[in-house]
C-alpha cells in the first residue's frame, strides 16, 4: 500500500486513503471511481450514469452522475475525476491496487523475470477478489477478467516455485487458485505434480481421486487423459 499520495483499493473492499489516512466517500462516488480505475481509456457521461444507475432515468441518473463527480472533484489533495476529449478519466495521482496486481501478475508470466521476493504477498493479493460485495452488473465482466489474470498468474507462480524446490509456497499458491476456480484442471495437476516432486505419492493419488470425484458429481466428465497419466503409474503400482 501507498504511504505517500492517493491510493484506491478495489480488491477486498472498497477503500480511498490519502497518505495513509482513509477517505469517506458516498456510494456512488466510490461507484464512479471504481469504473474509471476499470476503464482506463476513460467512460462518456452518458455511458457512465446509465451504467452506474440503471434502473434511474436518464435525467436521475446523469443528476446522481453531477452528484458524484462533485464529492470525487473535491475528496482528496486534488480532483481524483478529469474529463479528457469527453470522456471521465480516474486522474493519473490516484494510485490502484488493481493496476499494480496486473503489473506484478504479468512480470511473473515472463519466464525471463526473476522470481518476486515474496511469493506469499504476491500470492495474497492475487487470492483476493474484486469488489466481491458489490452487486453491480458492470463489474461482471471485470470480474471474469481479473480471475483469468489471477488464475493464470497463481499457476505460473506455482510451477516457478516447484521448479525451484518451494513445495510448501507452491502448494500454498496452487490451492489459492483451486479456491477461485475449483473445477478449473491446471492448478490440480501442478499441485499433484508438487506432491510427486515432494515424494508424497499418497497425496497425489488423494489428490487426483478428490478432483474426479468432483467432476463426476458436478458435470459428469473425467480428468483429462493429460492428468491421469500424471498418476497412472501410482495408482496400477
Amino acid at each position: 500500500m501507498s504511504s505517500n499520495g492517493v491510493y484506491l483499493e478495489l480488491l477486498g473492499f472498497f477503500k480511498l486513503s490519502y497518505a495513509g489516512c482513509r477517505i469517506p466517500l458516498p456510494s456512488g462516488t466510490q461507484r464512479l471511481l471504481a469504473l474509471l480505475a476499470l476503464h482506463t481509456a476513460g467512460v462518456y457521461r452518458g455511458a457512465a450514469a446509465e451504467l452506474l444507475w440503471p434502473d434511474c432515468s436518464p435525467s436521475r441518473a446523469s443528476a446522481n452522475l453531477r452528484t458524484a463527480l462533485c464529492y470525487g472533484r473535491r475528496a482528496g489533495p486534488l480532483p481524483m475525476v478529469e474529463c479528457v476529449d469527453r470522456r471521465l478519466q480516474l486522474a493519473p495521482l490516484v494510485d490502484v491496487d488493481l493496476h499494480r496486481a496486473r503489473c506484478g501478475a504479468a512480470q511473473d508470466a515472463n519466464s525471463g523475470s526473476p522470481p518476486p521476493a515474496c511469493p506469499e504477498a504476491l500470492s495474497a493479493t492475487l487470492g483476493e477478489e474484486l469488489l466481491p460485495h458489490w452487486r453491480d452488473e458492470w463489474l461482471v465482466l471485470e470480474r471474469e477478467r481479473w480471475d483469468q489474470v489471477r488464475l493464470h498468474a497463481l499457476e505460473s507462480l506455482a510451477q516457478r516455485l516447484r521448479r525451484d524446490g518451494e513445495y510448501l509456497a507452491a502448494l500454498q499458491t496452487a490451492l489459492t487458485a483451486t479456491e477461485i476456480d475449483p473445477i478449473r484442471e491446471t492448478a490440480h495437476r501442478i499441485l499433484i505434480e508438487i506432491h510427486i516432486a515432494e515424494g508424497n505419492t499418497a497425496c497425489a493419488v488423494k489428490r487426483y481421486k478428490e478432483y474426479q470425484l468432483l467432476l463426476r458429481r458436478e458435470l459428469e466428465v473425467e480428468p483429462s487423459p493429460l492428468m491421469t497419466r500424471l498418476v497412472q503409474h501410482l495408482i496400477s503400482a
